[in-house]
């Protein structure tokens, strides 16, 4: 099979999003019940997805802390509460802030790769790939609902893998139920590759090589952090000093898994706080105020030629700014 190799430019790039559980252009819908001997003692939010099965439970639980249920008159924010039997439940249905998050947004996208099936971008650092607390809007999700019809019929919009939000780099999403399914298949089968460069704190020969092979999940102590926690999931990454400066290094690393934050974490667990990453321990210098991770690479089988197909992508200008005052010479070619 031919090797297609694609170079990305470093323009700025942004994507879109799924369907949502609650149409955000209708009007509130008002609605009480009251509840049957079979419903006293039980939970409120279990009441409610009994009542309105139309809507995940999820979903009813964020109207409830949103303050939209009220039971004998009163607002109840628990979805813990228990309800009698004989009390009145009065809940309105109106749009929760995810809910109206997944929207199409006119984006501007920097596409590397597309057709029918797949399409791959080039993601600044900053952007946000899908809706959360804090970031309801102008998400490559939000983008992608714009870009392409499709989207809004796919999970996650097509989304199949997710860089942090100030990591910059390649990420691959499916255009179709088809494509979805291959390429989730195939990063389940760890054969998508996925080399990733990184500005580090630390000392290192040049050559060096780390196989990092420690288990990641969210740690017990901040849980605004992950971390390599003994019953966590596996996580492998491997990693190539390929220059060293005074006190940090350029590394290469190449994911086996797709942990959360795992270079970040991998890397500061060996001794390698990434520059700019104060989660982890990192130092803000060189202009580097978050940390300074680039997604490279990226090649995997087209989910509907079976062509293998590679794309690169040079890092953002701040990155290259960073690596330029620390002292590291950045050679494309020892990436490839």
């Amino acid at each position: 099979m031919n090797e297609k190799i694609i170079c990305a430019t470093e323009n700025d790039v942004e994507v879109a999003a799924p369907l949502t559980e609650f149409d955000v252009t209708a009007e509130i819908d008002q609605r009480v019940f009251v509840a049957s001997t079979d419903a006293h003692g039980k939970r409120l939010d279990k009441c409610l997805a009994t009542w309105v099965p139309e809507l995940s439970r999820s979903y009813l639980t964020q109207l409830i802390l949103m303050g939209c249920v009220q039971v004998q008159g009163k607002v109840v924010i628990k979805p813990s509460s228990k309800v009698g039997a004989g009390q009145a439940v009065d809940i309105e249905l109106r749009p929760t802030p995810e809910a109206t998050a997944f929207v199409p947004e006119a984006l501007e996208l920097n596409i590397v790769f597309e057709d029918p099936h797949i399409l791959v971008i080039n993601k600044p650092a900053g952007l946000v790939v899908h809706p959360g607390a804090g970031n309801w809007s102008g998400t490559v999700l939000n983008g992608l609902l714009h870009h392409h019809r499709g989207a809004a019929e796919l999970p996650r919009a097509g989304i199949v893998h997710r860089l942090d939000k100030d990591t910059s780099g390649l990420m691959v999403v499916a255009k179709t139920r088809e494509a979805m399914a291959h390429l989730v298949q195939q990063l389940a089968e760890r054969t998508v590759q996925r080399i990733y460069v990184a500005i580090a704190s630390g000392r290192g020969q040049v050559g060096s090589e780390y196989e990092i092979d420690q288990p990641i999940a969210r740690d017990p102590k901040n849980r605004l952090r992950m971390g390599v926690v003994p019953n966590g999931k596996p996580a492998q990454t491997h990693a190539r000093v390929l220059a060293s400066g005074d006190g940090c290094v350029l590394m290469r690393c190449k994911l086996k898994t797709g942990r959360t934050h795992q270079i970040r974490v991998h890397l500061a667990w060996r001794g390698f706080p990434l520059i700019g990453d104060t989660l982890y321990g990192g130092r803000v210098t060189w202009g580097m105020s978050a940390q300074a991770l680039h997604a490279h690479d990226l090649a995997l089988q087209h989910p509907a030629t079976g062509e293998s197909m590679h794309w690169w992508a040079p890092p953002p200008s701040a990155w290259r700014q960073a690596a330029l005052q620390a002292g590291l010479e950045y050679n494309e070619a020892s990436l490839l």
